[in-house]
């Protein structure tokens, strides 16, 4: 694979909470530098990312909801219909890992459905939290949820990517059972992170050491 095909796969993160303007704009021209797929930030800063990135092919991607997906279904609509009119591209929504955890799939299909449908959607799925079994299950949800992608997790994913070869296992239940995009996330910080999840079948990965892995790739 090739730098510049590496590059068009990593959504560029920054979703600290003391970030600020100046950081967001500098995630920005990084991105347009290497030709990343997405600039992915907190919803506070959607209006300025759209802004910087306009005109370009960099998409503007908005976190909802993290780290849990806990807030009540009419508060992550809001969220969700504000970043479509700040101008996002792509919503990152964290599903409700405590309903997964106690087999309320119906409750996360339901809140999810109407959610996918105002912008193309990645759903987390926080599997650092989850069994393989419900991994399983709800890679299935998520497929009939209408996101066009399933992600692993935040950057409150229990697994840290020294642990990939698990995280690894995750992304392959995901595609196997999802049959969607896979995006991976969650502390991978090497260019080796990176290779490992595409060949685990990731066509997105999501990390803020996108600049670090570009220079590693050189």
């Amino acid at each position: 694979m090739t730098i510049k095909k590496i590059a068009s796969t990593i959504d560029h993160t920054d979703i600290r909470s003391e970030a600020t303007t100046k950081d967001i704009k500098e995630r920005c021209l990084e991105a347009k530098l290497y030709g990343f797929h997405g600039v992915c930030v907190n919803p506070k800063f959607v209006s300025l990312v759209a802004k910087e990135l306009k005109g370009t092919s960099v998409k503007t991607v908005v976190l909802i909801d993290p780290h849990m997906g806990l807030s009540a279904h009419a508060k992550r609509l809001a969220m969700c219909k504000k970043a479509k009119k700040d101008g996002a591209d792509e919503l990152d929504i964290v599903l409700n890992v405590i309903d997964v955890k106690y087999d309320r799939y119906d409750k996360v299909l339901k809140d999810l459905k109407p959610l996918c449908k105002i912008l193309p959607t990645k759903v987390i799925i926080g599997s650092g939290f989850l069994t393989d079994d419900e991994i399983i299950k709800v890679s299935k949800v998520v497929k009939e949820s209408g996101a066009f992608c399933i992600k692993t997790a935040t950057s409150k994913d229990p697994l840290e990517n020294r642990e990939m070869d698990e995280k690894i296992i995750h992304l392959k239940l995901m595609k196997k059972h999802s049959g969607l995009v896979v995006k991976a996330s969650g502390n991978i910080k090497t260019v080796e992170d990176v290779k490992k999840a595409l060949k685990a079948g990731a066509s997105i990965v999501g990390t803020s050491s996108g600049v670090k892995i570009m220079k590693g790739l050189k």
